[in-house]
């Protein structure tokens, strides 16, 4: 193999992979990326056999032979970062040497048989259909804060598709609370179509989608599988049942509130600063158009914020973990912030005035 490229053309690819490639593996070639050269294409492939990113570009060929190695990930983005601006870059192989030269720059690395580097079984797809890649990546934006991280119970540590009629819904929850987002896309299905993606995947599928325009999504019954102009992408999903979130969206709430989500935003953001450091908790008081946000701690230091809302009802008191509360007010889209809320012991709804494509559950606290 033998081919020359822009630094920052290579760079661009290697950033694009590198997140999903783990610096310790138990198998010492998922440490490499897979590097492919078919004369016009240069492909590189990363995996950690869950999810697995190729990035793909096309080179002027010049004088160069196809080919394939593996080469250390951190090592090969490293020699490029600290490469200038707008050098050349010429890879070749010998004899289980990658040899990297730039200017009077030499490298040489060690690599791995391409034979060998493991691909993540694909299988065929149940359900494909395209839609912007902008509008996708606002679905995970929007919804990814709510996953659980380590939780036992696997499944929550993940994010739902689900696709239904012209409308695909994205869905997560740690227990203590939900986020709820649904994408207008062209499909047709008779029976909806759930998938569980990994929460590594949805982190790594939301980082590659800020500079395409179009992606075409695919959906199987063991994988999800998402190309673009410059990278294909593909994770293992979730094996489980996720729960019916359908029940957890309270209905019904008679104690409707809205006030300016930048305002809601910083009053619970200085609440928040003598807050329990354990438990998070805030206590919300409501009064006709007022808001009465206060938060106490062991060392019985207080803080109280008063916020004008809109609130016709009567008064009203209920406790949240605060950071759930600004997770979501972080999230919104619009000026406006609109609560729906029952008793004390009910969770809270909470959605943008802009965009009610999106809705958020929030469990109370005892306080």
């Amino acid at each position: 193999m033998k081919f020359s490229v822009s630094r920052e053309d290579l760079l661009k690819q290697l950033q694009l992979v590198a997140g999903v490639v783990e610096r310790r593996q138990t198998l010492p070639i998922l440490s490499n990326v897979l590097i492919k050269f078919d004369g016009s294409q240069l492909a590189v492939v990363g995996t950690d056999l869950e999810v697995e990113i190729v990035s793909q570009s096309t080179l002027d060929a010049g004088d160069g032979v196809a080919g394939e190695v593996t080469a250390p990930a951190r090592k090969l983005l490293d020699i490029c970062r600290s490469l200038p601006e707008e050098a050349k870059i010429n890879l070749s192989t010998k004899e289980a040497r990658l040899a990297i030269t730039s200017g009077r720059s030499r490298f040489s690395l060690s690599t791995l048989p391409a034979n060998e580097f493991p691909s993540v079984d694909k299988g065929p797809g149940n359900l494909e259909f395209k839609c912007p890649a902008s509008g996708l990546k606002h679905l995970i934006d929007s919804t990814a804060f709510a996953m659980a991280h380590q939780d036992v119970r696997y499944y929550l540590n993940g994010m739902l598709w689900e696709a239904t009629n012209e409308q695909l819904r994205a869905v997560a929850t740690d227990g203590h609370r939900l986020a709820m987002t649904s994408l207008a896309v062209p499909v047709q299905v008779e029976n909806k179509v759930q998938a569980i993606i990994p929460r590594k995947g949805v982190l790594e599928l939301s980082r590659l989608l800020g500079d395409e325009d179009q992606v075409t999504v695919s959906l199987g019954s063991n994988h999800v599988h998402v190309s673009g102009e410059a990278f294909v992408f593909t994770s293992k999903l979730v094996d489980a049942a996720y729960p019916d979130y359908d029940r957890v969206l309270p209905k019904g709430g008679d104690k409707k509130i809205s006030g300016d989500r930048a305002a809601l935003k910083q009053a619970f953001s200085r609440a928040a600063i003598l807050s329990n450091e354990k438990y998070r908790g805030v206590r919300l008081a409501l009064a006709k158009n007022f808001l009465l946000i206060s938060a106490t701690n062991p060392e019985q230091e207080e803080a109280e914020e008063q916020v004008e809302v809109d609130y016709e009802g009567e008064e009203f008191e209920i406790g949240f973990n605060v950071n759930y509360v600004l997770d979501v007010l972080n999230t919104l889209d619009g000026d406006e912030a609109l609560f729906t809320l029952s008793d004390a012991n009910s969770s809270g709804l909470v959605e943008g005035s802009s965009n009610r494509d999106s809705v958020y559950v929030i469990m109370p606290m005892r306080l």
